[in-house]
C-alpha cells in the first residue's frame, strides 16, 4: 500500500527545468536566440564555409547583381561588390567583427561599470558621491562624438574600437549596479551576512551580485548592440575597422556610391546589421523576462 502511495505523489520539477521551460515557451527568447546562434555560427565557421576569399577581387566579376535580380547567378549569390570581392563571403566575415566588437566591448564596459555601482551602492557616502560625479560626467558627453575623436587620434582598428567603446559604454552597467543595490544592501539576508562575520567581499560576490544578474542581462545585451551600431557607424565614416576588412559599416559606406543604380549593395549588409541588433535585443529581453524574481512570463 506504502509503495502504490509512493508512486503517485507527484514530482517537484527543479529549478532548472523551470527555467528551461520557460525559455522554450518564450517566442522573443526563442527568436532572437536563433538568430543569434545562425549568426555565431557562420562567424566562427567562416573561413571554412564562405565559398571564396573576402579580399580577393576580380573587376571582370564587379557588381554582379544577387541571384533574384536579373544578371544575377548562383556563383555570386549575393552578388559583388564594386571590386569584383564575393559579397556573401564578406558577410560572413563581417558578422566576425561585428560580434567581436560586440562582445568584448559588453564584457568590458560590464566589469568597469558594474564594479563601480556594486561599490557605490554599497558603501554609499563620499565613495558614492565620488562615483556618481564621474558617471554624471561621462553622460555629459556624446558618446559617438569622443569616439570619433579618439579613434581619428590614436588611429582605426579593430582592438582601438574595443578598448575606446569598451571605455565609453559602463555608465549604464554603473547607473543599474548602483540603483540596485541601493535598494538591497539593508535587506533581512545582507544583514545575516554581516552578523556571521561574512568579509564584505564575500557579500558584494555571493549575495548582492547574484541578484544584479536580471538587471546586467538586459544592459549587457543592449550595450552589445550599441556597440555593434556604434563601431558599424565609425566604419561607415571612415574612422573605424580599416579596409579591406569586411565591416558592415564599411560594405553600406562603400556602397552608397552606387545607392541608386544597385541599392543592395547597402540593403544587404543593413539588413545583417538590423537582424543582428533586433535578435540581440530579443534574446537580451527574454532572458530578463524568465529570470525575473517575480516570474514574469
Amino acid at each position: 500500500m506504502q509503495d502504490a502511495e509512493a508512486t503517485t505523489e507527484p514530482t517537484i520539477p527543479t529549478p532548472g527545468a523551470v527555467l528551461w521551460g520557460k525559455i522554450l515557451r518564450h517566442k522573443g527568447i526563442l527568436f532572437g536566440g536563433g538568430i543569434v546562434a545562425v549568426m555565431v555560427i557562420v562567424a566562427v565557421l567562416a573561413p571554412l564555409i564562405a565559398p571564396y576569399d573576402p579580399y580577393a577581387q576580380s573587376l571582370i566579376s564587379r557588381l554582379q547583381p544577387p541571384v533574384w535580380l536579373d544578371g544575377g547567378s548562383w556563383q555570386h549569390p549575393l552578388g559583388t561588390d564594386h571590386l569584383g570581392r564575393d559579397y556573401l563571403s564578406r558577410l560572413m566575415h563581417g558578422a566576425r567583427i561585428s560580434l567581436i566588437i560586440g562582445a568584448c566591448t559588453a564584457a568590458i564596459s560590464g566589469v568597469l561599470g558594474t564594479t563601480l555601482g556594486v561599490v557605490a551602492g554599497y558603501f554609499g557616502g563620499r565613495v558614492d558621491t565620488a562615483i556618481t560625479f564621474l558617471v554624471t560626467v561621462k553622460l555629459s558627453i556624446p558618446t559617438i562624438l569622443v569616439a570619433l575623436a579618439v579613434v581619428q587620434l590614436v588611429g582605426g582598428s579593430l582592438t582601438v574600437v574595443v578598448l575606446v567603446l569598451g571605455f565609453l559604454l559602463w555608465h549604464q552597467f554603473a547607473i543599474v549596479a548602483r540603483a540596485v543595490t541601493l535598494q538591497i544592501r539593508d535587506m533581512d539576508y545582507i544583514t545575516a551576512a554581516r552578523m556571521i562575520g561574512c568579509s564584505r567581499a564575500r557579500i558584494l560576490l555571493t549575495e548582492v551580485m547574484p541578484n544584479l544578474m536580471n538587471q546586467i542581462i538586459v544592459v549587457l545585451t543592449l550595450t552589445m548592440a550599441s556597440a555593434i551600431v556604434i563601431e558599424a557607424a565609425l566604419s561607415f565614416l571612415g574612422v573605424g575597422v580599416k579596409p579591406p576588412l569586411p565591416s558592415w559599416g564599411i560594405m553600406i559606406a562603400e556602397g552608397r556610391t552606387h545607392i541608386f543604380f544597385d541599392p543592395w549593395l547597402v540593403m544587404i549588409p543593413g539588413a545583417a546589421l538590423f537582424a543582428l541588433v533586433l535578435s540581440i535585443n530579443l534574446l537580451g529581453d527574454g532572458l530578463r523576462d524568465v529570470t525575473a524574481p517575480q516570474g514574469r512570463n
